[in-house]
């Protein structure tokens, strides 16, 4: 049952680059698809193009796939054959100032509204003014104000007329008017009206008296003559102020004829004007001092009025909040990049008609919008031009992007998003109110229709996560874009890869890649993928690594990335980030930490493993020892890493496999009675995961067998009940790590790694290891079931149960099952001495 190492042309697969017929990258076209994501394309083509609620997008993927660019990419192709959405407006409710209105209105034309309005305030600011100024108008106001006074003159001159007759006076003093004697055409004064006879003291006193009834009377008049003389002063001004309103807004009422809501509030603004005429003749409050103007704003919001600012500066509540400005002047600023960052801060994306818009920061008030509030004298003070807009807002009637894992770290902002998709409706919710940490006095907008195709980003765990504990998710987020982390590494993919590296070199500014430097970034994708036959979608790292090959190339003044480029950069990255790798190879150097590279041990084997902090990864050997002796009955294989809770759950199924496997391999027909203990030498932390247990098993057999095993060999892969060696992960790294620790120590020829066969198409190895292999000083040897790997470890057969139901003489399974025999014979005579003497029992 020999086994032949991999040939070095399987340890590493080049990238032909004779299949690219051109010279650098920037021959080639941008790749405006996604490689390899049909299903992607296929959900996000379904997800956009169904219109009905709870068809949202959760696109789901790991964390650098490209999926942020990607979507942006698709969503631009499907944003410009839609039309762009409407305005939103908020203006004044002269009704109810503290519910100002929502108003819809064609793309573009809210900021013609805002600036008609204007227009229609400073228009009438100046003709209001001088119409009142004009003598046809003072003419008429005077004539009212003349008739009022003529009316109020002549009552008071009928009664002075009245009072004269009998010789008492009316008189006009501060505190208004008084009757007193008179005595040749002088008032009397105090001291001489007492003076005068009680008679004529008291005739006096019943004439005032009289008199005072009479003026009481024409005093209760007046009210209602100045009531009467404001009613047709305020009938004077409407009639002048209809005619200048009707003429400043009718070229403002004919543009937004066809929207009734809009003409509904352009008719409630010109009742206003027309009652509120005078603020026009006063100057607008521009004089008002700024204490008093603030005082009048607190007291319209405790008095419940809304108005704010507005009750202060009377020409504010004729202004017009735009919320949602889709028009192409502020389209203008949005960006044509597909990064999401530049998204964020540019508060949008430029992609067609609909809108794309990335939120990265999804506060609750970033989502829907909020109301602020202006400090003034201890208070605060707020109005409809302080509504600002949410993203929701602007993304209404085309695409929101949220990051998924952001949105669940801002505090209520999941439950509001779900509110706002349910209710399809735009309510805006203050945190504080919502936890009533405030009780403010502020506005309650009109909602606005919600018109949004949702579009959450996160990784499948999140994705799975949601699913499972939020009943609402799968209600609301139907549609799953899930992303492939890797595609088949072929000719035709080679060449969308090829276009992919061109785009990012355009995209990032990048120098152009020749065609060995394509070919590298190819290959280092397969590394990435740990797949010589896949190739990785995970940009970002192969991004970064054309960056900063990128670098060296411009460094060394080179006008092309090449191979060399390449290669310099990824000994650059590893470079950087080795001081770990480095510390664990001088630390087995140093024979700190124990490991045999040559000669032989019993129960003693060069287990590998991946070690994994951050973005860093590495392979490490670890020794795995084995101890057997006689049982009390049964097979009971002692994991001591999980005894002492430093063993994960996979680990420990490991063992119990391998437990299986003994069992079920050796002496079918007796019960065993065998003890055994495994561990990991050395080790001080966690381990889990199944790849080391065909090395544990290897390391059983050989302890039960008393046959050597070579430590020139190190082993990697799990293994099930039936022997059969099963594929693992982090392959290159585990013999990459054994390949350096042998380096160091020097290469003998007689070193390797046995791996799973089902690995080897998982092979991108070093090229110094592929090197060694190339010269015969280290081998990587492929192997299917158990027995391969005893007979490359112990140097002899494992052996195969003949017909008479035994292993081979010789064999190593045979000295296994004859020493599991013999522990089962000595269990058996220890119990009948047990039982022949009983009094002897627990002595």
């Amino acid at each position: 049952m020999a086994v032949d190492p991999v040939p070095s042309e399987l340890l590493y697969r080049a990238c032909d680059t004779s299949q690219f017929d051109f010279e650098t990258t920037a021959e080639l076209d941008d790749h405006t698809g996604l490689v390899g994501q049909e299903r992607v394309l296929e959900a996000l083509r379904f997800g956009t193009g169904i219109r009905r609620q709870g068809y949202n997008i959760f696109v789901l993927g790991p964390d650098g796939a490209g999926k942020h660019e990607a979507v942006l990419r698709f969503l631009a192709g499907v944003a410009m054959r839609e039309r762009a959405p409407s305005d939103w407006v908020y203006v004044n409710n002269f009704a109810t100032p503290h519910k100002p209105v929502a108003l819809e209105l064609g793309a573009g034309t809210g900021r013609q509204l805002k600036e008609g309005m204007a227009r229609v305030i400073d228009d009438l600011r100046v003709t209001i003014p001088s119409i009142l100024e004009s003598e046809e108008y003072q003419n008429r106001r005077q004539s009212i104000d003349e008739e009022f006074q003529e009316k109020q003159e002549q009552a008071f001159e009928e009664l002075r007329v009245k009072a004269e007759a009998e010789n008492i006076a009316l008189l006009r003093t501060p505190a208004g008017f008084a009757l007193a004697p008179v005595r040749d055409g002088n008032v009397l004064k105090p001291e001489e009206f007492n003076r005068l006879p009680e008679a004529e003291r008291k005739a006096i006193e019943t004439t005032i008296q009289s008199l005072q009834k009479e003026l009481a009377e024409t005093l209760e008049h007046v009210p209602g003559w100045q009531k009467e003389h404001h009613q047709r002063v305020r009938e004077l001004n409407r009639e002048v102020a209809e005619r200048s309103v009707e003429r400043a807004m009718r070229d403002l009422r004919s543009l937004f004829a066809g929207l009734p809501l809009v003409i509904k509030w352009l008719d409630a603004v010109m009742a206003d004007l027309v009652e509120n005429i005078g603020t026009f003749a006063s100057g607008g409050g521009d004089e008002v001092p700024e204490q008093v103007r603030v005082m009048a704003a607190m007291q319209a919001l405790m008095q419940g009025r809304g108005g704010g600012f507005a009750a202060a500066d009377p020409f504010r509540r004729y202004e017009v909040n735009v919320v949602v400005d889709n028009g192409k002047e502020a389209r203008a600023t949005l960006t044509t990049s597909r990064r999401p960052q530049d998204i964020a801060d540019a508060g949008g994306y430029i992609g067609g008609g609909a809108p794309i818009l990335y939120e990265d920061h999804p506060t609750m008030a970033n989502l829907l919008g909020r109301i602020e509030h202006m400090p003034q004298m201890g208070a605060l003070v707020t109005d409809f031009m302080l509504i600002k807009p949410g993203a929701l807002h602007r993304a209404n009637g085309g695409y929101l992007l949220i990051d998924a894992l952001k949105l669940l770290r801002e505090p209520l902002s999941w439950d509001a998003l779900k509110r706002a998709i349910r209710r399809r409706k735009i309510l805006i919710e203050s945190a504080g109110e919502y936890l009533s940490l405030v009780s403010t006095v502020t506005l309650e907008p009109d909602p606005i229709p919600l018109d949004v195709k949702i579009i959450l980003l996160g990784d499948r765990y999140l994705y799975y996560m949601l699913s499972e504990l939020d009943p609402d998710f799968g209600e609301l987020f139907k549609v799953a874009a899930d992303f492939e982390d890797e595609i088949d590494r072929e000719t035709e993919n080679d060449l969308l890869y090829a276009r992919l590296i061109a785009g990012t070199c355009r995209e990032e500014n990048l120098l152009p890649f020749d065609r060995s430097g394509v070919g590298r970034i190819i290959e280092r994708s397969s590394r990435q993928a740990e797949d010589a036959e896949k190739l990785s979608t995970v940009m970002r790292p192969i991004v970064d690594l054309m960056c900063e090959a990128d670098h060296i190339a411009r460094s060394a003044g080179a006008l092309v990335v090449t191979a060399q480029h390449v290669d310099e950069a990824v000994e650059a990255q590893i470079g950087r980030a080795d001081r770990m790798r480095e510390r664990s190879l001088e630390m087995i150097t140093r024979d700190i930490v124990m490991i045999d590279t040559e000669g032989e041990r019993i129960g003693q084997v060069n287990g590998l493993s991946v070690l994994s902090m951050g973005a860093v990864s590495f392979g490490r050997p670890s020794r795995i020892t084995a101890r057997v002796r006689m049982g009390l009955g049964g097979s009971r294989v002692i994991d001591i890493e999980r005894e002492v809770m430093l063993g994960g759950p996979i680990h420990t199924k490991g063992v119990l496999i391998l437990s299986g496997y003994i069992s079920g391999q050796f002496l079918p027909e007796i019960p065993l009675s065998m003890s055994a203990s495994l561990v990991f030498e050395q080790s001080y932390g966690g381990i889990d995961g199944d790849s080391a247990s065909s090395a544990e098993l290897y390391a059983l057999i050989s302890a039960l067998a008393e046959a050597p095993i070579a430590q020139g060999l190190a082993v990697t892969g799990s293994v099930n009940q039936i022997g059969e060696v099963q594929a693992i992960g982090g392959v290159n790294d585990k013999i990459e790590g054994f390949f350096d620790i042998c380096m160091r120590r020097g290469l003998t020829g007689d070193q390797g790694v046995i791996i799973p066969a089902a690995n080897v198409k998982h092979l991108m190895l070093r090229q110094d290891v592929v090197d060694a292999v190339e010269r015969g000083m280290f081998a990587i040897y492929p192997v299917e079931h158990v027995e391969e790997g005893v007979e490359l470890l112990m140097g002899a057969p494992a052996g195969a149960r003949g017909a008479d139901g035994k292993f081979p003489a010789g064999t190593i399974y045979a000295r296994a099952e004859e020493r599991l025999a013999a522990f089962a014979d000595n269990q058996r005579r220890f119990a009948q001495r047990s039982d022949d003497n009983p009094g002897k029992k627990g002595s």
